[in-house]
């Protein structure tokens, strides 16, 4: 037996265990990324087509997101569908740009808003729904947050009962959260 056997039973080895044989580095920058979705792009350098990179790598490899412009190297595979990320060997951050850096989206979600920053309790969120409703107290009119409003200011979910910080307008079909943070002396997710 030569050189090659155990190079041929590492690759036998990889391939049972249901990991990638046939992997290619790349360095490239997140084209975008979608936590609620699970999934985003990566732009290659070498000018192969966009890889997909799933929320499932990700995490396995020690990160929780990936922001716009962020730089990355990874291994990758080509799949049924294009290419997938396998594996992230590095990110760089330091050129990414955060969610509320990007400008705004020309969406239904917007709002100007006309309050200061205020309190408010997650009255209820339904994140597949992509929107929920926070109160300032009994007696006052609700306020509209939607998902994109959350991802705007870095945020990847709400609970029922927590405090936030929020700036709100007059929307088409009344009170409206331009702007969300965690309350100081909250504990709740970021994205980053």
């Amino acid at each position: 037996m030569g050189d090659k056997s155990p190079r041929k039973g590492e690759a036998t080895q990889a391939a049972m265990s249901g990991e990638a044989v046939d992997l290619i580095e790349i360095s490239g920058v997140i084209k975008w990324f979608d936590v609620a979705k699970g999934f985003g792009f990566i732009v290659p350098d070498n000018g192969m087509p966009d890889v997909l990179l799933h929320v499932t790598c990700l995490r396995r490899d020690g990160y929780q997101t990936a922001l716009e412009g962020t730089r990355v190297v990874c291994e990758i595979q080509k799949r049924d569908r294009g290419y997938q990320a396998f594996r992230i060997l590095s990110m760089d951050s330091s050129t990414a740009v955060h969610p509320s850096q990007l400008p705004p989206v020309r969406t239904h979600v917007q709002v100007t808003p006309t309050s200061g920053l205020e309190r408010a309790l997650v009255k209820w969120f339904n994140r597949s729904k992509g929107f929920g409703f926070l109160t300032r107290g009994e007696g006052t009119e609700d306020i509209f947050i939607h998902m994109e409003t959350l991802r705007r200011y870095g945020l990847t979910e709400l609970r029922p009962g927590q405090v936030v910080l929020v700036r709100f307008g007059e929307g088409e079909k009344g009170l409206m959260a331009a702007e969300i943070h965690p309350d100081i002396d909250s504990n709740f997710p970021k994205s980053h």
